[in-house]
């Protein structure tokens, strides 16, 4: 054995360690669990007692200069890839650091929030896969309702029972399932609808909805609640107007219309050169959907409204493509990094 030893000494000695790979090498060889060196010292427990001193001191020799030797080489790697990673002159200028913004479909969602919280709304959320149930029955859409028509609807594989929401109204319901009057609450989030994508729509798109319930509340409280909003949105100038509609959630029902912030009024291809601008549907709560969510309205009644963030957003910023917000293009993006509200 002392002469296998010895030979492994030479050997180690003379092991030349200049790239990765015998690195890798001299390991497998000398210092890996199933290296010679751990199999000679399985092997010294059958040497002969007078001959263990001698053999026990050339073992621990070779071990010290195979882990010595194998440290030096692994210190050599490491200041190579320091050295190779700091750039030769340091004074240099550096990478730009671009500074993100916020998406302006965000910066307007916090916006609404922001004006009706003013006024004692708060948040509320809900699942973006509904059931019919919460999506539609409780809303008075009965089963073979010619309103469910008014809304393509994505449907989750072969259930009709589950699909990609319609509309945050299945926010309302959650929330009036679980609460008690009285309730003023915001459900902004994503929709889906299978419409045609153009300009002025598109097949996914962003919502914020209101609801008030509680004693005597009239239609006159949702009209005042629509021009503050409309005013703190827009500025003191903007003006607004109601349209009889239909919901089937709501009786009355009303379209809201705002002035054209594009055109001022005056007319363009977004308002179809009406100088009015279709942002939301709104009304009264309908008796039925009170009471599909355990609600007295003998004793409650309220109203709820809903928008479009993404044409509210148009309107904000004079963006002329619905389009536009999802394309992820920078140089749209760019434009809002400063923006705060």
């Amino acid at each position: 054995m002392q002469e296998i030893i010895h030979s492994l000494i030479q050997e180690l000695t003379q092991f030349q360690i200049n790239t990765q790979g015998e690195l890798d090498a001299f390991k497998t060889r000398f210092t890996n669990k199933k290296a010679v060196i751990n199999d000679l010292f399985e092997s010294f427990k059958s040497v002969p007692k007078e001959e263990k001193r001698v053999v026990g001191q050339m073992l621990n020799e070779l071990k010290t200069k195979a882990y010595e030797k194998l440290e030096a080489a692994q210190e050599i790697f490491e200041k190579e890839k320091i050295t190779f990673q700091i750039p030769h002159d340091l004074t240099l200028p550096g990478d730009a650091f671009v500074q993100g913004g916020r998406h302006p479909l965000a910066m307007v969602m916090n916006k609404l929030i922001h004006i009706f919280e003013q006024i004692g709304f708060e948040v509320a959320s809900g699942p973006e896969i509904e059931d019919d149930w919460h999506n539609f029955s409780a809303l008075n859409f009965r089963e073979n309702h010619p309103a469910r028509d008014m809304q393509d609807t994505f449907f989750v594989s072969l259930n009709p029972d589950y699909l990609l929401r319609t509309h945050t109204s299945s926010v309302q319901i959650r929330v009036m399932e679980t609460q008690k009057p009285p309730i003023r609450i915001l459900a902004p989030g994503r929709v889906y609808r299978n419409e045609a994508v153009s300009a002025r729509s598109h097949c996914f798109f962003h919502q914020l909805e209101g609801l008030y319930i509680d004693r005597n509340v009239s239609f006159a409280d949702m009209q005042q609640t629509l021009l503050y909003f409309a005013k703190s949105m827009f500025g003191e100038n903007a003006k607004i107007r109601l349209r009889p509609s239909y919901f089937p959630f709501t009786e009355i029902s009303a379209e809201m219309d705002v002035s054209c912030q594009i055109c001022e009024g005056e007319g363009c291809g977004v308002c179809k050169h009406t100088g009015w601008l279709e942002i939301m549907g709104c009304g009264m709560v309908d008796p039925n959907v009170l009471e599909n969510c355990g609600i007295d309205p003998d004793i409650y009644s309220g109203y709820a409204f809903g928008m479009g963030i993404d044409r509210l957003a148009m309107m904000t910023y004079k963006v002329p493509d619905l389009r536009m917000f999802s394309q992820n293009d920078i140089r749209l993006l760019r434009q809002f990094e400063k923006i705060e509200f």
